[in-house]
C-alpha cells in the first residue's frame, strides 16, 4: 500500500456522479500506487467524500432562478479551498465560466460522447413528435434550440437525476425528454436513446461529457493529476469555455458549443439563442494547433473571438431577461 497522504475527492452524491467520480478516483487511486480493482485499497488512498449541493437539494425550479449552475458546485467548493478535501470531480458543463480565487481546473480526462440524446415511449426523433406535444428538459439551451426546430412544442420544466426523469417520461409527464449521452453511458443506460442530435446543427454546452477535477492552484503540480489528464479533450474544451466566456455565459444564456479535432486542426461551432428559440446566432472558425507552442491557448483564443462575434450579433436578443 501507497504511504503518501490520501487523495480526498469531493463529490456530488447522486447516482450520476458517483459513478463518475468512482472512475476517476480508480484512476487517482493507480496514479498513487494502489491495486484499482481492489476497493479497499482504493478508498483507503482516495476516498471519496459526498457533499450535497444547493443544486442537488431544489428541484422544483429552473437553476436560473435560483443563482444558477454554479449552485451544483457551491458547497464543494467551499470544502476545497477550506482543505476539507484535495479534489472534486463536476461534469464540466456544470462549471461556471469564473472560478472561485485560489481554485482550477487542473485535469480533464479523456471525454465521453458530448451529443444531446433524445428519449421518448413514442417517437424516433424529435422532428417526429405531435404538434404541441410536452418535451421535457431542465436546460435553457436545449430548450432554446427545442423551440427554434420546433416552435409548436410545449417545452417544461424537467429537474431531477436521470432516474427521476425517467421515470417522468414513464409516467407520461411529457412525451419526450433530452438527456446528455455522457451520464446514460456513464450509467450503463446509454441503448436508451431513441436518436441523438447532431452536434453540428445544435451543439450541446461547452464541456458536455467532459469531467473536470478541480484542485487549489497550489496543487496544480501534484504527479497523480498527470495519470488523469487528456490533452486532446483539454484543447476541445479550452476552446468551448473560451466561447462560454466570451458570451458571460451561465444557465441563463442559451449557448451551444461544439470542437472537432482533426490532426492538428481545430474546428469550432459556437451558437447562442433567445429563450423561445427565435432568434439564433452562430459563427464557426478553425485555428491551426500543430505548430501551435500552447495548443490550449490557441484554442481558447478561437472560442473567445467566435464568442464575441456571437455576442455582437446577438446582443441583447440572448441576454437573460433582467
Amino acid at each position: 500500500m501507497p504511504t503518501q497522504q490520501p487523495v480526498r475527492i469531493g463529490a456530488r452524491g447522486s447516482k450520476l456522479s458517483l459513478a463518475q467520480s468512482g472512475m476517476v478516483q480508480r484512476r487517482i487511486a493507480a496514479a498513487l500506487g494502489a491495486d484499482p480493482t481492489n476497493q479497499a485499497e482504493v478508498d483507503a488512498v482516495a476516498p471519496l467524500i459526498v457533499i450535497t449541493t444547493t443544486g442537488d437539494r431544489v428541484q422544483d425550479r429552473r437553476l436560473l432562478e435560483i443563482g444558477g449552475k454554479g449552485l451544483f458546485t457551491k458547497e464543494i467548493e467551499e470544502a476545497l479551498a477550506s482543505g476539507a478535501i484535495d479534489c472534486a470531480v463536476h461534469s464540466m458543463k456544470d462549471m461556471p465560466a469564473l472560478l472561485p480565487e485560489g481554485l482550477c481546473i487542473a485535469a480533464i480526462p479523456e471525454r465521453e460522447d458530448p451529443r444531446d440524446a433524445f428519449l421518448s415511449h413514442k417517437v424516433a426523433r424529435i422532428e417526429d413528435l405531435p404538434q404541441g406535444a410536452v418535451l421535457g428538459t431542465a436546460s435553457l439551451r436545449r430548450q432554446a434550440q427545442a423551440l427554434h426546430l420546433r416552435p409548436d412544442l410545449d417545452v417544461r420544466m424537467l429537474r431531477g437525476n436521470v432516474d427521476t426523469r425517467l421515470a417522468k417520461l414513464a409516467a407520461g409527464e411529457a412525451d419526450g425528454i433530452l438527456l446528455a449521452l455522457s451520464g446514460l453511458k456513464r450509467l450503463g443506460l446509454g441503448d436508451l436513446p431513441q436518436s441523438l442530435l447532431d452536434p453540428l446543427e445544435r451543439p450541446p454546452a461547452p464541456g458536455q461529457g467532459a469531467l473536470a477535477i478541480e484542485t487549489r492552484i497550489s496543487d496544480i503540480g501534484a504527479p497523480w493529476l498527470e495519470a488523469i489528464r487528456h490533452a486532446p479533450t483539454a484543447v476541445a474544451v479550452a476552446a468551448e469555455r473560451g466561447a462560454l466566456v466570451a458570451l458571460e455565459g451561465s444557465c441563463k444564456t442559451a449557448i451551444g458549443a461544439h470542437a472537432r479535432l482533426a490532426g492538428g486542426s481545430l474546428h469550432l461551432i459556437v451558437e447562442a439563442l433567445s429563450a423561445d428559440g427565435v432568434h439564433r446566432f452562430r459563427h464557426e472558425g478553425s485555428a491551426e494547433l500543430a505548430a501551435s507552442a500552447d495548443p490550449q491557448a490557441a484554442a481558447r483564443d478561437l472560442g473567445l473571438s467566435l464568442g464575441d462575434a456571437v455576442k455582437r450579433d446577438g446582443g441583447d436578443l440572448i441576454l437573460p431577461p433582467q
